[in-house]
């Protein structure tokens, strides 16, 4: 189990951690959500049908990490498609798609990010330490999000965009300073694909 995910009996995922292991992933959460930033106006609306419907921004943003977590939706930067047809359009299209989506999305992933540090605190709360995280299948699809939040974030900072440069980061000598960047990048993909293949086995 050290390293990777597997199965555990009626649902979820298990994964050894040590104390090393929790410290880097809950930092990388934490700073996570400081990048995602707070709900619409910072606080917890009093009226919930007010925050339901409120309107998200119409301008992507403007840090490469976060144009990556939070991609236009036609085309434009970030998003996985080519741009065609009139960029005008395109980018009146990406602002009316985002307004009505990004909140959502953006609360979504601070879910993820808050279920990863609270089951990691509970870990260290009961005094285990370095010891077997285990997950329910809910939690699990939470980290499942999260994981793949964090490697997006670390490949925009490493400029990964496509296998051929992942596969550099292999070669990258000890010496490089983005050398511990690069570990957590491959480690949190490890992971990320043995949660992946764990869940697709229930």
């Amino acid at each position: 189990m050290p390293g990777h995910f597997e199965p555990i009996p009626g649902g979820g995922a298990a994964v050894a951690l040590d104390e090393v292991e929790i410290s880097i992933i809950r930092s990388l959460a934490v700073q996570l959500l400081e990048l995602i930033g707070p709900g619409p106006g910072g606080e917890p609306s009093d009226d919930p049908l007010a925050e339901l419907f409120a309107e998200g921004p119409s301008e992507p943003p403007t840090d490469p990490v976060m144009m990556r977590l939070l991609p236009d939706a036609y085309g434009g930067p970030g998003s996985e498609q080519g741009a065609v047809g009139d960029p005008e359009e395109l980018r009146a299209y990406s602002a009316e798609f985002r307004r009505f989506t990004e909140n959502d999305l953006r609360a979504k992933k601070r879910d993820d990010a808050l279920v990863v540090i609270r089951s990691l605190d509970a870990m260290t709360a009961s005094g285990e330490g370095g010891a077997v995280l285990k997950l329910s299948v809910e939690e699990s699809r939470h980290w499942l999000g999260s994981l793949n939040d964090l490697r997006l974030a670390i490949g925009t900072r490493l400029d990964v965009t496509d296998e051929e440069d992942a596969d550099l980061l292999y070669r990258l000598p000890d010496s490089d300073p983005r050398k511990p960047m690069v570990m957590a990048y491959l480690w949190l993909g490890g992971l990320q694909e043995t949660l992946v293949e764990t869940l697709l086995e229930q």
